[in-house]
């Protein structure tokens, strides 16, 4: 982290694919919202600043800005989008409104770059480039040149080498945008000369010995739910302290089938750790009895299962540290203004108040969940465990449409066991980012063994996308579809018919509650 590249944040749907990207190039970098003081920015000293893009237009005063005291620091900066609109706004430039000039570009556009210019160097002078913009730039500022345009973006990209500003009307963080990648390791390596020290070897070491540091010989307590975050968190502790750790696992019988086991057994046997599970299937159950609402069935598996997990704290573990899988998605502050700034999110637990830790241990809250993963790979966690698909906090219980009973969650898992194992052996389970069974209460009539039944449906459902913001349903092949559907009606007990869900988002959603 000693050299740091700063996301301004200006409201763009892409600020956290910008900070993505650029740690792909191996340099750190942290997302900041444009509220953010400049005299913070001189304290962190970067090595670049990025300025995202944003829905506004430059032009409306209650938009957001930044004072163009920042244009002087003597930091690169690289505006995108409305980044780039704004640099120019601020420096003089004219940026225009198509609704009066009826220009505007949407998706892949073909675009002209100059490569003698820094950022395209080295590459084709034409590409596609991925446009979003209504207002454009006219005219740059004094001292800027045009390095890129299109047949209606005169200035798809515009450079002030001496003051080392630079802005690209388009979005070279998206896979759509050609060669976006290189043009951004250019602005990181040829602009801001970073030397690519972010690297995920480097960050577990420092990330040990500081955990040691901090820990001295106290004991520390994480709450491990199975998942990438946590179980990646507790791998990272226990390479640090070993015996000093003590996971607790909830078991509230609402995981995949045999999922609970799983987690144990990978925990008590590749690490050195206190590993402690809490079977609590029977108390959940009893508190969602004739509970059909989804809100108010994930409100009781919350606070259920948080009375579970600290009356299990209570007993002998309130004390030393206490920690927890956040991680850096969980924490950035938007910079779309209150409205929209992220909600609380699980991985950040509150502690009650008759507790007392010593300290709160983050040791990924500064990673993206790409980088997570990479940390789980070199930590030697299982494969299966490390790429674990979303998987939602209630668990099960937002699978298992109306109330939840102990039939129907086993109903759900064996089907969804079944599924898991076809799209494994079929080779799809990796092409997909999504995919599980759901019980959405509806009984239907069938003929099984020449008689009439009257039994279950189940739903597939199986969605591709990249950041779960939108998705498309999947097209499986029907023949793995028929064998999952084989095997469930003659496998699955009170199973009479499957369906498949091709529904996309918008306007569905990839959960059914």
């Amino acid at each position: 982290m000693k050299e740091t590249v700063i996301v301004l944040d200006f409201g763009g749907q892409y600020n956290q694919l910008i900070a993505r990207r650029v740690r792909e190039c191996n340099v750190y970098c942290e997302i900041l919202p444009y509220t953010v003081p400049i005299e913070r920015i001189r304290e962190i000293d970067p090595k670049g600043i990025i300025f995202t893009g944003g829905p506004n237009s430059v032009y409306d005063e209650s938009s957001p800005h930044y004072t163009p005291e920042i244009f002087e620091l003597g930091i690169p900066i690289l505006g995108i989008c409305y980044g780039c609109q704004l640099m120019a706004y601020s420096l003089g430039g004219e940026v225009v409104s198509a609704e009066d000039n009826s220009v505007s570009e949407y998706g892949k556009t073909d675009t002209a770059y100059r490569t003698d210019n820094i950022l395209f160097k080295n590459l084709p002078d034409s590409g596609i480039s991925w446009m979003s913009h209504r207002d454009y730039i006219s005219q740059p500022p004094e001292g800027f040149v045009v390095t890129a345009a299109t047949a209606h973006c005169p200035v798809a990209a515009m450079a002030n080498d001496k003051k080392k500003l630079y802005g690209v009307q388009f979005h070279p963080e998206v896979n759509h945008t050609q060669n976006g990648k290189k043009m951004l390791r250019s602005f990181l390596y040829n602009v801001c000369e970073c030397e690519g020290t972010w690297k995920m070897d480097n960050f577990i070491d420092t990330t040990v010995a500081q955990i040691k540091e901090q820990v001295g010989d106290k004991g520390v307590v994480l709450g491990l739910s199975g998942g990438v975050d946590s179980s990646v968190a507790a791998a990272l502790l226990s390479k640090a302290i070993g015996k000093q750790l003590t996971c607790v696992f909830v078991d509230q019988g609402l995981m995949r089938k045999d999922e609970g086991d799983f987690v144990e057994n990978t925990f008590t046997k590749l690490f050195d750790m206190n590993f402690v599970r809490v079977n609590c299937q029977d108390e959940f159950l009893a508190k969602l009895k004739g509970i059909t609402d989804p809100e108010e069935k994930r409100n009781i598996i919350g606070t259920e299962f948080f009375n579970v997990f600290w009356n299990k704290i209570r007993e002998s573990y309130g004390s030393g540290f206490f920690a927890q899988g956040t991680i850096y998605p969980d924490r950035i502050e938007s910079g779309k203004g209150d409205a929209a700034k992220i909600k609380t999110h699980h991985n950040q637990v509150e502690v009650p108040k008759d507790i007392k830790f010593e300290d709160i241990i983050e040791p990924l809250k500064d990673l993206f969940k790409d980088e997570v993963r990479a940390v789980g790979e070199k930590l030697g966690l299982p494969h299966e465990l490390v790429w674990r698909q979303p998987f939602p906090g209630p668990g099960l219980g937002v699978r298992v449409i109306g109330e939840i009973t102990a039939e129907r969650v086993k109903i759900l898992q064996e089907a969804d066991a079944i599924f898991r194992d076809e799209m494994k052996k079929s080779g799809y389970a990796e092409k997909m980012s999504q995919f599980f069974v759901v019980l959405p209460g509806v009984k239907t009539v069938g003929v099984m063994g020449d008689a009439r039944t009257y039994d279950e449906l189940v739903a597939i459902r199986a969605v591709t996308t990249d950041d779960f913001m939108t998705a498309d349903w999947a097209k499986i092949p029907y023949d793995i579809l028929g064998s999952v559907s084989n095997r469930i009606i003659n496998e699955v007990e009170h199973v009479n018919r499957v369906v498949y869900d091709i529904t996309s988002k918008p306007p569905g959603t990839v959960e059914w509650e």
